[in-house]
């Protein structure tokens, strides 16, 4: 006879971390009843759903864009949901806007639970054609506004939170003809591992989503920069294409409970192109190439 014993209830139940441990999952913890969220880049594309993803389970916003007209729209949707929107246009790349805006999200919501860096930017270009001026523009939209904006909110998650940054494939693999851009996502994704590490004893997760394959306003302006015949090739392995819902998905899990113990990581939303690393599925026919 042992000293323990399992059964489904009663004392020595309860000893059984499937049914005693605090963290056992409950619909509820999908919620965000009432966090704060801050959502950079919120007036189209991923920004904009992920906004309005929030809303939807539960959470107040708080978006920054420089485009005022779409950033409006993004802001009635949240607030046709019941939820508080607090809108600030400005660009992201310039401190003294930045921190104005950040001064008035914390004197409007009191704290920030949930900060997604999502606003960035690129242009094609060979590498040996950017300007000086050019290079720290990218610099700047790319990496030091979300320093800019994880050093300022840290302060007001002193309860604890999640910070999602925005990155791309492109941080994991190559990108010729957006060379800087690449290199800056991948800083974001070096950052946000060791930013992990130094903010966990003070209850704030650090992660990325990385996606690809996306439609957005933005991917349409930079136009088909593609110069390899894909003809007959899924642009994924994955069968249907990616959506801005999707990535909006992964900030709702990276945002609450259920992702409590997840950080220092990346959730890469592109149908699979990680993992195939070259591989394309045929559209006729069965075998990949």
């Amino acid at each position: 006879m042992t000293d323990w014993e399992w059964t489904l209830g009663g004392r020595e139940g309860d000893r059984d971390p499937i049914w005693s441990d605090a963290n056992v999952l409950d619909p509820s913890r999908v919620l965000l009843t009432d966090k704060v969220a801050i959502v950079t880049g919120g007036a189209q594309g991923i920004g904009a759903a992920t906004a309005v993803a929030l809303a939807r389970f539960g959470a107040d916003l708080a978006i920054c864009d420089r485009e005022a007209d779409d950033m409006a729209r993004t802001a009635a949707a949240v607030e046709a949901l019941g939820r508080r929107c607090l809108s600030g246009v400005f660009d992201v790349r310039h401190p003294e806007p930045r921190a104005a805006w950040l001064d008035e999200v914390g004197e409007a919501y009191g704290r920030v639970d949930v900060l997604v860096n999502n606003a960035g930017g690129t242009f094609n270009s060979p590498f040996a054609d950017i300007s000086l001026k050019g290079e720290a523009a990218l610099v700047a939209e790319n990496f030091t506004q979300v320093t800019g904006f994880i050093r300022a909110c840290i302060p007001l998650m002193s309860g604890g939170g999640s910070i999602i940054n925005v990155t791309s494939i492109e941080a994991h693999r190559a990108g010729p003809g957006f060379s800087i851009y690449s290199a800056m996502k991948a800083a974001q994704a070096n950052l946000s591992m060791s930013l992990s590490l130094e903010l966990a004893p003070a209850g704030i997760r650090v992660n990325c989503i990385a996606p690809d394959m996306i439609p957005t306003e933005g991917e349409r302006l930079l136009g088909d920069q593609s110069t390899d015949d894909q003809s007959g090739l899924a642009p994924q392995p994955w069968l249907e294409t990616g959506s801005v819902h999707d990535c909006a998905a992964a900030a709702v899990y990276l945002a609450g409970d259920m992702s409590r113990f997840v950080t220092g990581t990346t959730i890469h939303v592109d149908g699979g192109n990680m993992a195939a690393a070259g591989w394309k599925r045929r559209t006729a026919g069965r075998s990949p190439t």
